[in-house]
């Protein structure tokens, strides 16, 4: 059997003269060294300390290893990170059975690094890009407003309608309200009186009563010609009142 500690000397004194400044000698069976990218990208830090702790048997066996950070400035780890770069160095401990196999272990640390920046990077170009593109359909969807519909217009050209005509009528109210009580008084005797419409309306329905009961000869029709001039001008502005659908309530004469 191989002498262990005699192998791990040999391999400490390589490692002493690859990494002389990134290695820490814990004790016989434990070293500390540091590892970071293969290349340096701006902005994303990621400097680790990797423990090798050898086991009795080792090289036989592949030995543990962790990730340590070192602190913020340098770089920290996200969740699942350790372990997704720990399962890339076990693989190649694996493959270096029987041998030293601490500087391979090293070389492909800084290798998943590099790559778990490359990921991260990309992650959030993706999130970056899925934000953007939610925030340009939200604004886009607030540009194209609701699908104009034939109900929808007409429920909308309804709803115009009745408030043009809530207008007029408030706008008549209201001037109205401004006359002196004399004249108030006589626009309510005037609006409470039949308009010119309405007396024809009114006459056509006793012409057809009188034709179903004495015959067609004998039925008379309202001549509005006979109306003076004063009396047209009354009825007319009556249907105009009407046509408004001017309504007053008594208490404005208070």
């Amino acid at each position: 059997m191989a002498d262990h500690q005699a192998i791990l000397e040999e391999e400490f004194e390589v490692l002493e003269s690859i990494f002389p400044d990134e290695l820490e000698k814990v004790d016989d069976n434990e070293v500390r060294i540091r590892v970071e990218p293969e290349e340096e990208v701006t902005g994303h830090p990621l400097t680790l300390a990797l423990v090798v702790t050898y086991p009795p048997t080792y090289p036989d066996v592949i030995p543990d290893m962790s990730l340590e950070e070192i602190d913020e400035e340098m770089g920290t780890l996200r969740e699942g990170e350790d372990e997704e770069v720990l399962i890339k160095l076990r693989e190649v401990a694996e493959e270096s059975l029987g041998m030293a196999m601490t500087f391979t272990i090293a070389t492909a640390a800084r290798e998943a690094l590099s790559e778990l920046i490359v990921s991260r990077i990309a992650k959030e170009e993706a999130a970056e890009a899925a934000k953007t593109k939610a925030y340009e359909e939200e604004e886009a969807r607030k540009t194209r407003g609701t699908p104009l519909t034939k109900d929808l217009y007409i429920k909308w050209r309804e709803a115009y309608r009745a408030e043009v005509a809530a207008k007029r009528v408030k706008a008549e109210e209201d001037r109205v309200r401004g006359l002196p009580a004399k004249e108030r008084e006589e626009w309510r005797r005037r609006r409470d009186r039949l308009s010119g419409r309405q007396l024809f309306e009114t006459s056509k329905v006793s012409a057809t009563s009188d034709e179903a009961l004495i015959g067609a000869e004998d039925a008379t029709s309202v001549d509005v010609s006979k109306y003076s001039r004063e009396e047209r001008d009354r009825l007319r502005w009556e249907e105009e009142q009407e046509g408004a659908g001017i309504a007053l309530d008594e208490s404005d004469d208070e």
